[in-house]
């Protein structure tokens, strides 16, 4: 029965180790600019030995303004203008030293954000 119990501690051990993850989560205006940044990050996973999942697109957000072109009465006289955010996941499976060093030091294209969060 001890036997049995711990070896369930070093299964839970062992997979929780295995789920550490990080999820970058990319946003852009333009995406080639971001798809480049995208390469860049799997690139760099590749040779630091770590698992990815991704670049995995996820739907664009629009944004549609409606603006007068004149400041008074003209009222059937409109400008449409509209704003795309595109969006990328990537997550990174047991990430090692070497490929958090990367991170803390990568220097994205203007207009690139990224966010990264802990699993």
């Amino acid at each position: 029965m001890v036997e049995t119990l711990k070896a369930k501690v070093k299964r839970k051990k062992e997979t929780e180790t295995e789920r550490a993850q990080l999820r970058l989560k990319l946003r852009s205006y333009d995406s080639k600019v971001m798809d480049k940044s995208c390469h860049q990050i799997v690139e760099m996973a590749d040779r630091s030995g770590v698992k990815i999942v991704g670049p995995i697109p996820i739907p664009t957000e629009f944004h549609h303004y409606t603006v007068n072109r004149s400041s008074f009465v003209h009222k059937n006289a409109r400008e449409q203008f509209e704003m795309r955010i595109h969006k990328r996941l990537v997550e990174v499976i047991n990430p090692n030293q070497r490929f958090m060093d990367f991170l803390r030091e990568l220097t994205l294209p203007i207009g690139v954000d990224i966010e990264v969060k802990a699993i």
